[in-house]
């Protein structure tokens, strides 16, 4: 019930007549419904959402497009807005290359570019209550300018509460999945939220004046050597199914490790995009919690510091060239409006797997771990049009798929993915 609390710089009302309004409409909540209602939304298909998001905002603003994908002669669209120099990244994360800084450190100056509709929130803060999703009120980045170019990723960001985020931004994906499943009109004048916060394709590009959160979602490949039973030497490629207590994404496909951009404790120098792969990849595959935003218990001042690192990360850092990370892409998802960096993890050492395969699990955000071999191009394909997947989640798998085809030598076999939209 705490989470009402969250209303009470928002939307102007004392927190006690919050909590008292969620706690009322708790007491009408019929779970099983709301369990039913989120069954229906996660069936939702990730191209259905492309298209009603296609149909309300058009498919381009020079040189911005909607990011669209050849797979082996199938088109796979999706709701990423893009463009050449974002599609076609391909930036190793590296001191010289990752030039991303808080520029604008005032927690409230967002505070003026929102309203938060009360009637909304109260029922978005008593789903949470009820299904247990895990929310909280800890301050996110907000983009406000990026810049890829010349080998370099550029870009400012700010600071918004996961508050004003929850209720405002995030609730734009199920007002347009809940008109699909009724069968109601998707067009502009028919969505009142998104006909309020995100209008039009001027509106998402129009940083610095709303919520823009988002985050980074990594396609991890980690070689593997020859195996009798398996076959020749490859690379493990990731992939997770979304569990029902996240705040966006439940049920749905998506690489590993995806998690918000954010600060834990140090603002200015957690702004890096490395910063938040390197720290997802502890908390959603080698089981470190305290790094997990969510608990509300952070109390290390370097959570990241090499003495505090798990075995396996340490392990992939004492030594240059057991971990590759790139940024293959960027782009804004007309979804919710958050901008989505796509980026890879290669773990090149053979040795990882033996040594540390079994100590790979995914935490509380996934709902199951998946394994795909890079040599197996049929079933990749097959999994690349699966309606399962979030439309960030797969924008991710097709940019990690396509650089891994250009780098991964004989270890993949993999299906060829070229961008004829956004890029």
């Amino acid at each position: 019930m705490a989470r009402a609390e969250l209303l009470e710089d928002l939307g102007g009302w004392v927190a006690d007549s919050t909590r008292r309004r969620v706690a009322e409409r708790l007491e009408t909540w019929d779970l099983g419904d709301a369990r039913e209602r989120g069954f229906a939304l996660r069936n939702v298909g990730r191209g259905q959402l492309a298209q009603a998001l296609t149909d309300y905002y058009g498919d381009s603003a020079p040189p911005h497009r909607v990011y669209t994908a050849d797979v082996d002669g199938q088109p796979v669209c999706t709701s990423v807005l893009t463009r050449t120099d974002w599609s076609h990244a391909a930036l190793p994360l590296r001191s010289d290359t990752e030039q991303v800084a808080l520029t604008d450190p005032e927690l409230e100056s967002i505070d003026r570019v929102v309203h938060v509709d009360n009637p909304v929130a109260v029922e978005r803060l008593a789903e949470a209550a009820a299904l247990g999703v895990r929310m909280t009120n800890k301050p996110l980045y907000r983009l406000v300018d990026v810049d890829i170019r010349d080998g370099v990723l550029a870009g400012g960001v700010g600071l918004a509460s996961f508050g004003v985020y929850a209720l405002t931004m995030d609730l734009l994906e199920r007002e347009i999945a809940e008109a699909l499943v009724a069968g109601r009109d998707t067009r502009p004048g028919d969505l009142p939220l998104r006909d309020r916060y995100l209008p039009d394709l001027a509106a998402v590009l129009d940083l610095p004046n709303r919520v823009c959160a988002g985050g980074v979602a990594g396609l991890t490949a980690i070689a593997r050597p020859a195996d009798p039973y398996r076959g020749p030497a490859d690379y493990a490629l990731l992939v997770q199914e979304r569990s029902g207590q996240v705040v966006n994404g439940a049920g749905r496909l998506a690489v590993i490790p995806k998690g918000f951009h954010e600060p834990l404790t140090d603002v200015r120098g957690d702004a890096r995009i490395s910063s938040t792969l390197l720290r997802e990849m502890e908390e959603e595959l080698f089981g470190r919690a305290e790094v997990d935003s969510t608990t509300g218990h952070g109390r290390a001042a370097a959570p990241m510091h090499p003495g505090r690192l798990s075995e396996p990360m340490r392990w992939l850092l004492d030594e240059p060239g057991r971990l590759r990370t790139e940024c293959t892409g960027f782009g804004l998802n007309l979804v919710s409006g958050n901008y989505e960096f796509a980026a890879l993890v290669v773990i090149d050492d053979e040795e990882f797997w033996p040594r540390f395969g079994g100590v790979i699990e995914a935490n509380w955000e996934s709902a199951g771990l998946r394994i795909y071999s890079s040599l197996d191009e049929h079933l990749i394909s097959k999994l690349i049009m699966d309606e399962s997947w979030s439309n960030e989640g797969l924008f991710s798998f097709l940019q990690g798929v396509r650089r891994l085809r250009e780098i991964g030598g004989p270890r993949v076999r993999l299906p060829s993915v070229e961008v004829v939209s956004g890029g």
